[in-house]
């Protein structure tokens, strides 16, 4: 059984969206039928899809029982960064799927995991996400912790909801950035006009992105990004709207570069975080990507040194 409080609800969402946004790991369709078979309860009744929770109402759900997984386990290498009997923490690289979705039924990070796990791996995800805990974007490369069980799932993803895992990423962007730091707090939303992209909305989420400068190069700016909140693209979106996109995004920007990279250079270097049972602090870090480290070799001759 999972609690959700409602803290604020301003833009007046549906029961069901309310859900689906707050936890992520959990479909639309699968809420309206949770919500229809009485599994979600608000204050202890049941209400429609429809009900707009308001301040103070507490929302009960039911979790499903995990299914059956029907994946192939795939033997994929990919890099192991940590791993105990509760937690494994890897260096996705950069082209490679989480979970199997349409268009992509296999050769992702979940079927690798399955072989390297076996039959240790949380169902909260469900069937097609056993184990994730958190996603990176096919083309961002880095840190990515998975769940071996159901107790280290749930006290992870609070974690990660109380805004108490540190992670820091790193990004080639266009232009040269003159600040030093910033921090860049403006809400995002699903775009109305494009439903597989993100965007800078008034009546979005917030999302909160702090960045500092480690090199600057002629047309470019490498940076460390600091987020405190996980919108989907985040980083990607907030750079391209102060007018520095991530080098390669072909999403964001028209992704054209002059070291023909196809996607965005954005790497998830670095975890803090406690240990979901034993809450022994870990500090991670993934090394920074072949390619990555090239294209910095490339410029360094282009480097801006202040005086």
């Amino acid at each position: 059984m999972k609690e959700l409080v409602v803290k604020d609800n301003n833009q007046k969402k549906r029961l069901d969206s309310y859900i689906v946004e707050e936890l992520e790991d959990l479909s639309r369709t699968t809420v309206k039928r949770l919500i229809d078979e009485e599994k979600i309860l608000v204050n202890g009744k049941k209400q429609k899809s429809s009900y707009k929770p308001e301040m103070g109402d507490v929302i009960s759900i039911d979790m499903p029982e995990a299914r059956e997984i029907k994946l192939e386990a795939q033997n994929i290498p990919v890099p192991v960064i940590y791993e105990d009997n509760d937690i494994i923490v890897v260096n996705k690289p950069k082209g490679m799927v989480v979970h199997p979705a349409n268009g992509n039924p296999d050769g992702t990070l979940v079927n690798a995991i399955l072989a390297m796990c076996k039959n240790s791996l949380s169902g909260i995800g469900g069937e097609i996400r056993p184990g994730i805990v958190h996603r990176l974007d096919k083309d961002t490369s880095g840190l990515l912790i998975v769940a071996k069980n159901d107790t280290a799932h749930m006290k992870m993803s609070k974690q990660i909801q109380d805004r108490k895992v540190t992670k820091k990423y790193i990004a080639l962007v266009k232009g040269v950035i003159a600040e030093n730091e910033a921090t860049i707090d403006l809400p995002i939303a699903r775009s109305t006009k494009d439903r597989k992209k993100m965007g800078v909305d008034p009546n979005g989420k917030n999302a909160i992105t702090h960045f500092k400068v480690l090199k600057r190069y002629d047309k470019y700016t490498l940076l460390e990004l600091k987020i405190d909140t996980g919108r989907t693209h985040q980083i990607r979106v907030h750079m391209s709207y102060i007018g520095h996109p991530v080098v390669g995004d072909s999403v964001y920007s028209n992704g054209k570069n002059e070291f023909d990279i196809e996607g965005q250079m954005l790497h998830a270097r670095y975890l803090e975080f406690k240990h979901p049972i034993t809450g022994e602090e870990l500090k991670l870090e993934a090394p920074i990507p072949e390619y990555f480290e090239s294209i910095l070799k490339k410029l360094e001759n282009r480097e801006i040194h202040n005086n």
